[in-house]
C-alpha cells in the first residue's frame, strides 16, 4: 500500500465496503460522542467521515488530535445505515472505521477557524492566507480560477492562436499607471521596469510575422487598491492579431468569452447579443463607459424643457456654455419617500441634490407632483413624461450642469434606482462593446494628453490628426459586463509618421518617442502589418463568475488595501549591502 493513501478523501463509495484503505488529510472537525469519535478528514478532493470507538487501537491516539492536524488513517470501509447517509457528500454513503492513526503534522492553536465560513478580519485572513485557502469557498474559487485559465487556453488554441511569452524585466513605458522600477546592479543609476502590459512586445510579435498571439500574462502596476483591482499585479488574457479590423477582433473574442461564461455559470443566462455603444452615448445614457445593462434605465437629455422655465436653478445653468439637464427615468418609483431618499443619496455623493417629478392619479386624471413640477408647469412636465415614456406611479430624477461634473454620480444613482425598484435583472450576464473612444483629452488648463491607449490608430489616420485633437476618435474599444470593464483593446497605430504626429499632439517630441519606444519605431520602419488586439482581465472574469464582490477572493495570495503582503512581509527594507550593490541610498521620510 502507498505510504500515505490508497484513495483520496472524495473517492470512496458504497462499492468499496469491506476494503482496507489508507487516507491522509487534515482534521476538518472532531465530534466526540462519548466513547465514539467522528472525524471529518479533508484533503484537496473532498471529505470522508472517519469513525473510531474504544475497541480500536487507534482510539487513544485519535482522542489527542485537533482541528487541522495532518494525519494518516488506516482502516476499513463501512456502509452507513440508510438513515445516516449524507447526500451532500460524494462519500456520504460510507465511513472509514479507523484501526490505526499516524500524525504527519501537528497544528498549533488556530488563529482563525477553517471549518465553516466565519467572517474574519481581512488582516488576519491575509496574514494566515495558507489557512484561509483551506476554507471551502476560497478553495472552490481557486479551483475555478485554475479551470477558467485552462479553458481559456484551450479555446484560444482552438481559434488558431499561439501562446508566446514576453519579458518580465523591460523598459519603463507610459501606459496610464505608475511603473514598478527595478534598479540595475550591472548598470548603476539605471532602472528596468516590470511591464504594465506586454503591449509593445505583442505588437513586435506581429511585426515579426506571427499572425495570432495570446498569453496569460502577468502585469504590474503601482496603483491604488480598489475592490475590483489588485494594487500591484494581475493577470490578463493578452491577444494580438495581424491583418485585422475592429470587427475581426470582436469576432475572435466573443466565442471565447461567451463560451467561458456559459461553461462556468451554467445556472445563469449569458446574453449572446452583444451591443455596440459609442463611448459618448454610454456616458450620456448610463453615466459610465462600463454600463450595467442588466438595468434597463437609460438617461436622456431634457434641457429644452427647462430652458427659460420657472425653475431658476436649471434655467440659469443652461445659459452657460457646455451645460445640460439630464433625466433618470424611474418606472414604479413614483412615491415621495423614495424620491426623497434618492435626493438624499445625491447629497451623500457630494451634489446639492437631485430634483424629481413623479406622476400620480389626480381629480382631473394624471398629475405631476414634486417641487420641480410646480415650478415648470403642466405643459413642460407632460412633455418630459412623454419623452421619457412614463406613466402613473413612475418618477424621473434630474441633474444639471457640465456633464463631467455630475455624470459619474448620475450613473451611480441610475444603478441604485434600478436595484431598489427591482428593475435590474438578476442571474445573468450582459455584454456590450464600448467603441469610438476619444483619442485625446484636455486638463483644466487645456493641456492635451492621450485619454486611453497611446498606441491606438486614430480614426481617419493622419488627416484626422490635422484638425482639433479633441474631436479625434481612436479605434479603441472596451468590453463591459454587468458594470465592469472586462476587456480593453484597439487597432494599433502601425505607421511611424502617424505615430510621431499622434504623440506630438500629446506633447511628446520625436526625440522622446524614439527614446521611449525606440524598438517599436525601429520595427515599424521595416514593414509593419496592420494589427490589433485586446486584453481581458483574468482576475475580474473569475470574480464575476464566482459572484464575489472583492477581487482578493479570487487571487491566491493578494495584497491588502495598503498594497502590503501580510504573509511575506512585503514591502520590506533592503539591507545596506543590497543598497550598496545597487548604488542606491534611501532618503528618510520627513
Amino acid at each position: 500500500m502507498h505510504a500515505y493513501r490508497s484513495h483520496t478523501c472524495a473517492e470512496l463509495t458504497a462499492a468499496a465496503t469491506g476494503q482496507d484503505v489508507r487516507l491522509s488529510g487534515w482534521v476538518h472537525r472532531v465530534r466526540d460522542h462519548g466513547g465514539v469519535l467522528f472525524i471529518d478528514l479533508r484533503d484537496h478532493y473532498g471529505i470522508t467521515q472517519v469513525i473510531c470507538d474504544s475497541d480500536s487501537a487507534a482510539f487513544a491516539d485519535l482522542e489527542k488530535v485537533r482541528a487541522e492536524w495532518v494525519i494518516r488513517i488506516d482502516g476499513s470501509v463501512k456502509a452507513r445505515d440508510a438513515s445516516l447517509v449524507n447526500p451532500k457528500l460524494p462519500t456520504g454513503e460510507i465511513e472509514v472505521y479507523a484501526r490505526g492513526v499516524t500524525v504527519l503534522g501537528a497544528a498549533d492553536e488556530l488563529p482563525m477557524p477553517v471549518f465553516g465560513e466565519v467572517d474574519y478580519p481581512e488582516e488576519t485572513r491575509l496574514t494566515y492566507r495558507f489557512l484561509d485557502l483551506r476554507r471551502e469557498k476560497l478553495h472552490r474559487n481557486m479551483m475555478m480560477r485554475s479551470n477558467v485559465v485552462r479553458s481559456i487556453r484551450n479555446r484560444m488554441w482552438d481559434q488558431g492562436f499561439n501562446e508566446f511569452q514576453t519579458p518580465i524585466i523591460t523598459a519603463s513605458s507610459p501606459e496610464g499607471a505608475r511603473d514598478f522600477l527595478v534598479p540595475s546592479r550591472l548598470h548603476p543609476g539605471k532602472f528596468y521596469a516590470l511591464p504594465q502590459a506586454p503591449q509593445q512586445f505583442k505588437q513586435l510579435i506581429m511585426v515579426a510575422g506571427f499572425d495570432r498571439y495570446f498569453q496569460i500574462a502577468p502585469c504590474f502596476r503601482d496603483e491604488d487598491p480598489r475592490a475590483d483591482r489588485s494594487p500591484t499585479d494581475f493577470y490578463q488574457l493578452d491577444i494580438e492579431m495581424s491583418f485585422v479590423e475592429q470587427d475581426d477582433v470582436f469576432a475572435a473574442v466573443q466565442p471565447v468569452i461567451q463560451g467561458l461564461f456559459e461553461e462556468f455559470a451554467p445556472t445563469k443566462k449569458v446574453y449572446a447579443d452583444w451591443e455596440r455603444i459609442a463611448y459618448k452615448d454610454a456616458l450620456a445614457w448610463y453615466g459610465s463607459d462600463k454600463p450595467d445593462l442588466r438595468n434597463p434605465i437609460k438617461m436622456q437629455v431634457v434641457s429644452e424643457h427647462f430652458a427659460g422655465s420657472g425653475f431658476a436653478i436649471f434655467a440659469k445653468l443652461l445659459e452657460q456654455e457646455g451645460t445640460e439637464v439630464r433625466a433618470i427615468p424611474a418606472p414604479t418609483g413614483g412615491g415621495r419617500k423614495f424620491c426623497d431618499r434618492m435626493n438624499a443619496y445625491a447629497q451623500s455623493q457630494g451634489l446639492p441634490g437631485m430634483g424629481y417629478i413623479f406622476w400620480r392619479a389626480g381629480d382631473a386624471g394624471l398629475e405631476a407632483a414634486g417641487p420641480l413640477a410646480k415650478n415648470i408647469g403642466p405643459e413642460r412636465t407632460e412633455a418630459i413624461r412623454q419623452q421619457l415614456g412614463l406613466g402613473e406611479g413612475d418618477a424621473a430624477f434630474f441633474l444639471g450642469g457640465k456633464p463631467s461634473q455630475f455624470e459619474a454620480v448620475a450613473g451611480r444613482a441610475r444603478n441604485v434606482i434600478g436595484e431598489e425598484l427591482g428593475l435590474t435583472e438578476k442571474d445573468c450576464f450582459k455584454f456590450a462593446w464600448i467603441v469610438d473612444f476619444p483619442m485625446y483629452e484636455a486638463d483644466d488648463e487645456g493641456k492635451i494628453d492621450f485619454s486611453h491607449n497611446p498606441f491606438s490608430m486614430p480614426q481617419g489616420g493622419m488627416e484626422a490628426l490635422m484638425g482639433d485633437p479633441l474631436k479625434v476618435h481612436a479605434y479603441q474599444y472596451d468590453l463591459a459586463c454587468n458594470g465592469y470593464e472586462l476587456i480593453s483593446g484597439g487597432i494599433r497605430n502601425h505607421k511611424p509618421e502617424i505615430m510621431f504626429k499622434a504623440f506630438e499632439l500629446a506633447g511628446y517630441p520625436n526625440s522622446e518617442v524614439e527614446k521611449r519606444f525606440g524598438g517599436m519605431v525601429k520595427a515599424f520602419k521595416y514593414g509593419a502589418p496592420p494589427h490589433g488586439g485586446c486584453a481581458a482581465g483574468i482576475d475580474r472574469i473569475v470574480m464575476l463568475l464566482a459572484d464575489e464582490p472583492n477581487i482578493r477572493e479570487v487571487i491566491m495570495f493578494p495584497m491588502n488595501q495598503r498594497a502590503e503582503d501580510m504573509l511575506m512581509n512585503a514591502p520590506s527594507e533592503a539591507t545596506n549591502e543590497q543598497l550598496r550593490e545597487l548604488h542606491l541610498r534611501v532618503i528618510p521620510k520627513e
